[in-house]
């Protein structure tokens, strides 16, 4: 087990505030997730908030909730988020991104685990664990007078780091569970030269990224594009020679021989080509076309169809996709 797990694991089972810290798309919200469902408040409801789209004016409205017409426009009673998380879990992602006057009404709740609506003039006690996470160094934003320092002693009562995914052990492990959570079980494995060429690479977006690029793997490998096609595309480096993985890559056979990869100048033509045979044909007005139309037709259509860009692919006989390519290419 790795340590942040086994912190994960501790926090769970104590009722304090945690703070994951880790870098953006590395799973602080499943960590969160997984001390709730490991916590004694596991049958309660789990609630998250992305502090960053917290609007100005609405913070305490969103938090503490309000009575039928304590403004204008508050047709109905609103509970809050920190009334909904009850008995539960109330998760704060990116709590560096919190605006200050809002960083205020937080410490008060801490402070005093209640909540004051909005037309109320009554607290209202309340009973919710509180998880936070952010991608953010707290103290470099605390001297920068971005973030109070008595919320943040509030906060980091029990820190837990999550690492990067290219600092993580279970590498193998992940890939195979994203692949699976992208595909279902009964799909394919992916192959040791596969994982290798995953494993090359630093990965910013962290989970996030390598989930993104799974996912695109997943839906062009019909088509008979590789992996190491793709992540050529994800990451604008040539793939990685056999003999930096140490593992030849497998033969495949029986991809259509012009939808390989290696008949193409780059992954966007080969892209291009594959939107232009994904094209349907809608009434006897769109003609079907084996290539992308020239520039000056496409052209022609769009100011025919005022710029509608869903149309002209239509009766261009090609896909949307395709459409906003040739129009991206052109403009460069």
């Amino acid at each position: 087990m790795n340590r942040h797990e086994s912190m994960l694991r501790i926090a769970a089972n104590s009722d304090i505030s945690v703070l994951l810290l880790g870098e953006s798309g590395s799973g602080k919200e499943v960590a969160a997730r997984f001390i709730h469902e490991h916590s004694q408040r596991a049958g309660g409801p789990f609630v998250a908030l992305n502090c960053g789209a917290i609007a100005r004016g609405l913070a305490e409205s969103i938090l503490e909730g309000h009575r039928k017409g304590a403004f204008t426009g508050a047709g109905e009673e609103r509970a809050g988020l920190v009334r909904s998380a009850e008995g539960g879990t109330l998760f704060l992602d990116e709590i560096g991104e919190m605006p200050l006057e809002t960083q205020c009404k937080l410490l008060r709740i801490l402070q005093e685990r209640t909540v004051m609506p909005l037309g109320c003039y009554e607290s209202v006690p309340v009973n919710f664990r509180l998880v936070c996470a952010t991608n953010r160094d707290l103290r470099s934003e605390i001297a920068a007078g971005r973030f109070r320092e008595d919320l943040f002693f509030r906060l980091n009562v029990f820190p837990v780091k999550i690492p990067p995914l290219r600092e993580r052990e279970d590498f193998e492990r992940i890939v195979h569970e994203l692949w699976r959570d992208v595909n279902g079980a009964s799909v394919r494995k992916l192959n040791p030269y596969e994982i290798a060429l995953l494993r090359k690479k630093p990965w910013p977006g962290n989970v996030r990224q390598l989930k993104n690029v799974l996912q695109r793997f997943s839906l062009l490998q019909s088509y008979g594009v590789t992996l190491s096609k793709v992540m050529d595309e994800e990451f604008g480096e040539a793939p990685l020679p056999q003999k930096e993985t140490g593992i030849v890559a497998p033969h495949r056979t029986g991809a259509p021989e012009h939808l390989m990869m290696g008949g193409f100048r780059n992954f966007e033509f080969a892209y291009e080509r594959l939107c232009d045979r994904c094209g349907e044909r809608v009434g006897e007005r769109v003609r079907r076309y084996a290539a992308s139309p020239e520039w000056n037709l496409i052209c022609t259509e769009l100011a025919k169809n005022e710029g509608n860009r869903s149309v002209t692919a239509q009766k261009l006989g090609i896909s949307r996709g395709c459409l906003n390519y040739q129009i991206k290419k052109h403009s460069s």
